[in-house]
């Protein structure tokens, strides 16, 4: 979607009139938006109209980001060779405000014996609706202030930035994010074949001389970013005859 600073919402336009100006314009609507509705607020509005179209979240505030969450899955069952029961995800960083966190946390429901390690400040712990969902779901979690139980234990080391935009009054300033690093002399503590993911954009939270390590996957999971996207667009508008195949 446009950015307000860019579109008529800065001179006064509802959102509902920008959404519809996109669809009259449109065949499909990618969103990313601040408010955490906007892409359900879309489909609904568009999902009975004459026209019906597809509408893609592209992520909404910090509350979620299912594109992402394909592509990390995807990445995951890659890496692994489509062998992805059982393993341990720890999940490092901010998460309380992580979209991507929140979005991977459902996906991997779908992961037989999928248990997680969540490593965080005191500050932004993992919210308490997300441990309802897994409690729910018979998903076994644990949480942590240090990083070195997870570096020991997990198959997938999904690590996360601070995400300070959302801060009120520069808040995050006043939170030691340092201890929840990848530097390059922490890798011996890994397992040979765990793999290392972020999101994206990194600040300090993996040091670029683990880049070469052949356990960090972030820049094939950007990758697979684009065709899981491609194909999902693909799929959208029935495109058959698009095969994904990609290595």
């Amino acid at each position: 979607m446009r950015s307000a600073a860019s579109s008529s919402e800065v001179k006064g336009e509802s959102i509902e009139d920008t959404l519809e100006t996109m669809h009259s314009y449109t065949d499909m609507i990618i969103i990313r938006h601040k408010d955490d509705n906007i892409a359900e607020k879309a489909a609904y509005m568009f999902n009975n109209s004459s026209k019906p179209i597809p509408i893609i979240n592209a992520g909404s505030g910090p509350f979620e980001h299912p594109t992402q969450s394909l592509l990390d899955a995807y990445t995951i069952f890659r890496a692994f060779e489509s062998k992805v029961k059982n393993k341990t995800i720890a999940v490092i960083g901010d998460l309380k405000r992580g979209r991507a966190v929140r979005s991977l946390v459902y996906i991997l429901k779908n992961f037989e014996g999928t248990r997680l390690l969540f490593i965080s400040p005191p500050e932004l712990s993992i919210p308490g609706d997300i441990k309802d969902f897994l409690v729910k779901n018979n998903m076994p979690f644990e949480e942590h202030n240090s990083v070195e139980k997870g570096f020991r234990k997990a198959d997938v080391l999904y690590f996360t930035r601070i995400q300070d935009e959302y801060d009120t009054h520069h808040e995050s300033l006043g939170i030691d994010y340092t201890g929840f690093y990848l530097k390059k002399e922490d890798l011996p503590q890994l397992k040979k074949n765990a793999i290392i993911m972020h999101p994206l954009p990194r600040r300090n939270e993996i040091s670029s001389d683990v880049d070469n390590d052949s356990r960090a996957w972030y820049w094939k999971q950007e990758i697979n970013g684009l065709w899981m996207r491609t194909a999902m667009i693909a799929h959208l508008f029935k495109e058959d005859g698009y095969i994904l195949n990609y290595r």
